[in-house]
């Protein structure tokens, strides 16, 4: 089957390696399509760390980083419940970076790693359940604080995972949906998407006041993870910050925050996954928009040169080639 492996920082090829047989507990998916998880896609191109003390190694796992997959059910291994040959399914938790990924013409995942997802929609609303997943974990906390209702509700940064933020705030009745992005781009297209106004954090003006002026927002979650977003996203917030970007810088806690509460990611679910998958089934959570470009999974380097120019939000590889190409 075919496999795309990263051989080098910047290098790749699609090798041919043997379709895996799902063992005990296991499906087989033949996979329909694969969406980038950016982080992962361009730390592991640039041989960069992904968190404090992480290392890639070279010639990368064969088919990673692909991780986000929706596809079909070809086969099962023994003692498999729950889902069966010719079910549609979502990829909801990443394995080891050590085995086999997605980008790849079929994929072994545990069963208990995948989720049965609607047979109407497009792949592209599909693919990306895994970051979704991720982001409802932090939505079921903040509900559980009663943080999102009524609020007016923040969200740093608009790239893939802030747009999914966005749409699920909205869905949790949040008054007011806020989004800050540097991009013009990526600002319209949260408009698109429910926010009720966008703005450059670098060009604030009286109507978003920060401390020790009353602040605007009561709960905020920041997508971006880096030191700047972070803080700016607790001087405007009152109440609560959710931190959801990977933390690689310090920041600091100053007396101006009064009793600012932050809170952190609390790790994978299943519940997460399904909450998810109920907003998309509901019409609360579209995540085809977030796709902005298809590719085969030979034109792998292009989709990672659009990322890297910040002309893409996600790009949908096919590895048995776009539909209608």
């Amino acid at each position: 089957m075919k496999c795309l492996q990263i051989t080098a920082p910047g290098e790749f090829a699609i090798i041919d390696v043997p379709v895996p047989e799902p063992g005990e507990g296991q499906v087989l998916m033949r996979v329909e399509a694969v969406t980038t998880c950016v982080q992962w896609d361009l730390h592991c191109w640039h041989d960069e760390p992904m968190f404090l003390g992480h290392q890639f190694r070279y010639p990368y796992t064969p088919g990673r980083c692909g991780h986000e997959a929706v596809g079909t059910i070809e086969a099962v291994g023994p003692g498999v419940t729950g889902v069966q040959i010719g079910d549609r399914v979502s990829a909801w938790r990443d394995q080891s970076e050590h085995i086999q990924g997605a980008y790849a013409h079929f994929y072994v995942s545990p069963a208990e790693n995948v989720i049965r997802v609607p047979e109407d929609l497009p792949a592209q609303a599909l693919a990306p359940i895994e970051m979704a997943m991720c982001m409802a974990t932090v939505f079921r906390m903040l509900r559980d604080m009663d943080a999102i209702e009524g609020r007016a509700f923040g969200v740093v940064g608009l790239g893939p995972a802030g747009l999914i933020a966005l749409q699920m705030a909205r869905a949790e009745g949040a008054a007011q949906v806020v989004g800050f992005d540097l991009l013009p781009d990526r600002r319209e297209h949260a408009l698109k998407l429910g926010a009720d106004v966008c703005h450059d954090p670098t060009d604030l003006d009286e109507s978003i006041p920060l401390r020790p002026a009353k602040p605007r927002l009561m709960t905020s979650v920041d997508c971006v993870g880096a030191k700047q977003s972070v803080e700016f996203a607790m001087d405007a917030t009152e109440d609560v910050v959710a931190l959801f970007g990977v933390q690689r810088e310090d920041y600091t806690y100053a007396p101006r925050h009064g009793r600012l509460r932050l809170c952190g990611y609390k790790g994978h679910s299943r519940e997460s996954a399904e909450y998810a998958v109920g907003l998309i089934e509901q019409g609360k959570l579209d995540l085809a928009p977030l796709v902005t470009h298809d590719l085969p999974l030979e034109r792998y380097d292009e989709g990672i040169a659009l990322l890297e120019e910040r002309k893409a939000i996600k790009i949908c590889y096919w590895p048995w080639g776009p539909p209608n190409s």
